[in-house]
């Protein structure tokens, strides 16, 4: 079965932004462009931005699994992934709020670190903004005299339609996929924001340090989302490896506590936190931190990997 891969992309040599399936079969990836397709289908008023698409609700959700279901059929009209650049899957989300302090085994190395004091009663969160994402395969620029550069794998909600006092039960009938993030932190700059009370996180918005992909993996096709495996690897070699089973806060935590007064649309993105196992939380952190020519992949493993490339 294929499993829809939904994702935002330009082409080689173009700076137009559309939106696709990504299809992973035998002859490698390839990419169903929707806007080809509509157009050989002579539909019109189709969504191009991924926002659009998930605002516009089931039915055209329903519309793009049953062209990736019927993938042979609009084989002509596949573009190999080498020939387009992977942008994150939304990149003009109203929200994204990262909920920091979520898995036990991060929080325990977060107090041996004094980043934190102490376990929240509930859910926390920071905004991640738009204008630090960058897409699967990027490379993001380490900047200088930041020395102490850290990886976070992290487990990313995209909701597809509105919220508002959602409730714990409900929760996933509010999600239309996951995704990954790389939540690259400048420790640098962290134990000064935390130690100064500032809430604004620059450590974590520097432009750039935002990956986030490949692609959104629809929640039909995620069989237990409280049992997932999220890894990351540095150079090829596997530095953690933590189930999202550890998580305090799940996602119909998150979306009840954060829904009871604010709408969350469709589009919007929660980020569940860091597992345990990031470089800070080490003794020999120093030699951890990611430094230019390292390659990081960070994946929901058996599922989808975000690799990403850290530059001078």
């Amino acid at each position: 079965r294929t499993k829809m891969r939904l994702i935002t992309f330009t082409r080689s040599g173009s700076n137009h932004l559309e939106i696709g399936a990504r299809i992973l079969n035998h002859s490698g990836d390839q990419i169903l462009p929707f806007a080809d397709l509509v157009k050989k289908l002579g539909i019109t008023n189709f969504p191009s931005d991924m926002r659009s698409f998930l605002r516009a609700g089931s039915s055209v959700m329903d519309q793009a699994k049953s062209w990736v279901a019927a993938v042979a059929d609009h084989s002509a009209l596949l573009i190999a992934a080498n020939k387009i650049t992977y942008l994150p899957p939304i990149t003009d989300a109203e929200k994204f709020l990262c909920v920091g302090k979520n898995y036990r085994t991060h929080l325990e190395e977060l107090k041996r670190t004094n980043l934190i004091k102490e376990i929240p009663e509930e859910p926390t969160s920071f905004i991640k903004l738009n204008s630090c994402l960058v897409g699967h395969e990027a490379k993001v620029v380490r900047p200088k005299g930041i020395t102490r550069l850290d990886y976070e794998p992290e487990l990313v909600f995209v909701i597809g339609k509105r919220a508002l006092g959602a409730k714990k039960a409900d929760a996933l009938d509010y999600v239309a996929g996951v995704t990954i993030l790389n939540d690259l932190t400048c420790r640098d700059l962290q134990l000064r924001e935390v130690a100064s009370g500032s809430r604004f996180w620059t450590a974590k918005n520097i432009p750039g340090f935002g990956p986030l992909g490949p692609e959104i993996i629809t929640i039909d096709e995620i069989p237990n989302v409280y049992d997932l495996w999220m890894t990351c690897s540095v150079n090829g070699q596997e530095r953690m490896r933590v189930n999202t089973d550890d998580q305090i806060w799940k996602i119909s935590d998150i979306l009840e506590h954060f829904s009871r007064f604010i709408p969350i649309e469709a589009g919007d993105m929660f980020s569940t936190g860091a597992p345990g196992g990031v470089a800070v939380g080490k003794e020999n952190a120093e030699d951890l931190f990611l430094k230019p020519g390292d390659v990081v992949e960070c994946a929901i493993d058996g599922i989808s990997v975000l690799r990403t490339t850290i530059v001078e």
